[in-house]
């Protein structure tokens, strides 16, 4: 599919993987809706890409139903939706404080697997009343998963299982859509320079790097996003979870 003059949308788009892949859509000519709660952050990169910021709540269902209206309204039908919207919160299931709270769980499944399907059922249902593009695609829907679905850590027992839902995903989904035409693919990233890890001393962010076999460094949100371009370019990449990861295997802690 060529982006260029179709309507995007990138949940968690304000920061991080999100603003590199909100910023990358509209550098190939796509129209972009970034949804995030950050309002103020969101416009901030939606003013960058001359785009638009939608405060959404992505596991609450009006809250997505009204941001795709939103949406809708100023770019038309989505194209391209990328869902990078997520939260990372590291606890034990049994820590030295006792059990983890199972409000902690349940608000990293709402948020990073609900929110995910939330985003993909709205997106499938509004590009299937588009026309087919040369190629037969009407949409593509891609997914953040994570290395974390597949070789989760002490400590991310919520989100390795809410990633791993992510992962899950993706294959009946492709099925599913393959009918109207729309790819359903995810992104499986590895320890990628977000702000969350660009926050941690330099010492502690070299540490990481140097886990990783090759390039000993942390993955740049730029090469989460040449991902995501590619996959919407190719339109023979349908229902499959990629890694990015420079062949880190990730220990268990």
């Amino acid at each position: 599919m060529d982006v260029r003059g179709q309507a995007a949308i990138v949940t968690g788009g304000a920061s991080g993987l999100g603003a590199a892949t909100a910023r990358a859509l509209a550098a190939a000519g796509a129209r972009v809706a970034i949804f995030d709660v950050n309002e103020k952050a969101a416009a901030d990169v939606a003013t960058e890409i001359k785009g638009i910021a939608i405060s959404c709540d992505v596991g609450d269902a009006a809250s997505g139903e009204a941001a795709f209206k939103k949406a809708a309204d100023a770019h038309g039908a989505p194209r391209v939706l990328v869902n990078c919207a997520g939260i990372g919160p590291a606890k034990r299931i049994v820590g030295r404080d006792g059990v983890m709270p199972l409000a902690d769980y349940e608000r990293v499944i709402r948020i990073n697997l609900i929110g995910t399907f939330n985003m993909l059922r709205l997106a499938g249902a509004a590009m299937q009343t588009l026309e087919p593009l040369p190629g037969g695609d009407r949409g593509v829907i891609i997914s953040t998963a994570s290395v974390a679905a597949y070789e989760g850590q002490i400590g991310q027992s919520a989100y390795a299982s809410s990633k791993g839902g992510v992962a899950a995903l993706t294959l009946p989904a492709a099925r599913e859509f393959s009918q109207f035409g729309i790819r359903v693919m995810a992104i499986a990233p590895g320890i990628f320079g977000t702000p969350m890890l660009k926050a941690l001393p330099q010492e502690a962010q070299d540490s990481l790097g140097a886990s990783v076999p090759h390039p000993k460094r942390l993955g740049e949100p730029s090469e989460y996003a040449a991902l995501v371009l590619h996959i919407v370019s190719n339109g023979y990449l349908n229902g499959e979870v990629i890694r990015i990861d420079g062949a880190l295997r990730m220990a268990p802690r």
